[in-house]
């Protein structure tokens, strides 16, 4: 990556991580996905249990498969073979010690946007397991909500319905149609911006492009 790109990634992280800290929140900085990793595992026990939402981000870094191979209960949905089984392993999720996700837009002044097709990725967010640990990369910070908001209609929310091969407006055009498809993966809208719990969410940011 580019010195300037570097520098300047390091000086508005710490901007965004002030924010993050000021809502109650645990902000950190990693140079590196590898340094991410390391603080990552910091955070988690060994014998805890973990479960994730949809989180790319970290899997990029390699915590997921460094968490189903370690001395972890991983709660994995994918895991499940039937929609019975499915839903059981979502309702153990609730109760896992950590949870893995991103983000898909973050503001400067450290408030996390997320938007949800079947909502159990915000719903674990907002409520449920003891703590929460976002891996995000830099390519994620927007300026305000607003900028967030566009970012998570107009360039997650389409690479996730492509992703899945969804039929929605927005997998054909590349951007938010503000559809109401059966397939629409902008079914709930959350914006963290204050934990009252405090040490419960703990945001990564990462010195490279990760996620969608």
């Amino acid at each position: 990556m580019n010195e300037y790109i570097v520098k300047r990634n390091e000086l508005l992280a710490q901007k965004v991580i002030k924010g993050i800290d000021s809502r109650n929140m645990k902000g950190y900085y990693a140079a590196s996905k590898e340094e991410a990793l390391k603080i990552a595992l910091e955070l988690i026990p060994e014998n805890s249990s973990v479960t994730m939402g949809g989180a790319m981000s970290a899997k990029e870094i390699g915590l997921v498969d460094f968490l189903k191979n370690g001395k972890y209960r991983f709660i994995d949905r994918e895991d499940a073979k039937t929609p019975e089984e499915k839903r059981q392993a979502t309702l153990d999720g609730y109760d896992a010690d950590y949870f893995l996700t991103s983000a898909n837009a973050m503001t400067e002044d450290g408030i996390m946007v997320n938007i949800d097709g079947n909502s159990n990725r915000v719903s674990f967010i907002a409520h449920g397991p003891k703590h929460v640990i976002a891996i995000v990369g830099m390519n994620k910070i927007c300026v305000d909500v607003d900028a967030a908001m566009k970012r998570a209609r107009n360039v997650a929310a389409p690479i996730n319905a492509q992703r899945f091969g969804l039929n929605t407006p927005c997998s054909k055009t590349g951007s938010c149609m503000d559809c109401k498809s059966p397939d629409t993966v902008c079914c709930q809208f959350l914006i963290t911006r204050y934990s009252r719990h405090v040490g419960r969410i703990h945001v990564i940011l990462v010195n490279d492009n990760l996620g969608f």
